[in-house]
């Protein structure tokens, strides 16, 4: 396990390669570090401004050599997102590092923390919530699939069916509530109006009751969401999402 003076010593070496990178004209920290929320269990997060005339790919591709050959790296995966690269890397010591190559005319503050530490980023831009009537959607899809699943005795992908479920619930209450709804960042400051409920849902064992109990709350749950989120499509859904709910099997 890394401890907070190790990750602190590997960010500012970063730092010092991302200011001796010629490619490199800007750089910033992101995350809890950059919100004053960091603890022990914080990861590296740094966005890096490719100038004009380098390759962001091939940027990266030099930058990830550096942390197999100099940082333990033991492993890394890519996101893209908004046509960003964000390269997450595992360290041995379990240490997460982040770090996202950005065109020099895209470099700016997508979320509230956002600590430059050198260049000239743009405007900075709010991210997307996410929209409730696709997870509205993706949610009932789910429920769809627990039910099968559980019909055809197919235990372990309804466990699987039911936990998305639940993730979609936490995404809507945290819409509804104002609360950040990426990644369940701040699913534990829901109210307990919305959390017990939850808690009460889940499947105690993998039982075929047991799995048909959580389906029919999660699914009633389903239900009081969107009547909050959206009164005439509640309308739409409250036939099939009875049906659901009573399940059937």
């Amino acid at each position: 396990m890394f401890t907070p003076v190790e990750r602190e010593q590997l960010r500012d070496e970063l730092i010092k390669t991302a200011h001796a990178d010629n490619d490199v004209v800007g750089a910033a920290l992101v995350g809890s570090a950059a919100t004053g929320r960091e603890d022990a269990w914080s990861d590296i997060d740094l966005a890096l401004q490719v100038g004009h005339g380098a390759d962001p790919a091939v940027v990266a591709s030099r930058w990830t050599a550096q942390f197999y050959d100099r940082h333990g790296a033991a492993h890394h995966v890519d996101v893209i997102a908004g046509g960003v690269l964000y390269r997450v890397f595992l360290l041995a010591s379990s240490l997460q590092i982040d770090v996202s190559f950005w065109p020099k005319d895209q470099f700016r503050a997508t979320e509230p923390g956002f600590t430059l530490l050198f260049g000239t980023p743009l405007p900075a831009t709010e991210p997307a919530d996410p929209n409730a009537s696709r997870e509205i959607g993706m949610a009932w899809l789910y429920a769809l699939h627990s039910r099968s699943a559980i019909a055809r005795h197919r235990f372990w992908q309804a466990t699987m069916m039911l936990d998305h479920l639940r993730d979609q619930l936490l995404v809507l209450a945290s819409l509804r509530h104002g609360l950040n709804p990426h990644h369940g960042r701040e699913a534990d400051l829901l109210p307990a109006s919305v959390l017990d409920p939850l808690r009460q849902a889940r499947a105690a064992s993998m039982a075929e009751s047991e799995l048909a109990r959580s389906h029919a709350a999660l699914v009633r749950g389903l239900a009081d969401e969107v009547a909050f989120h959206d009164r005439e499509l509640s309308t739409q859904l409250n036939a099939p999402l009875d049906e659901l709910a009573r399940a059937g099997y």
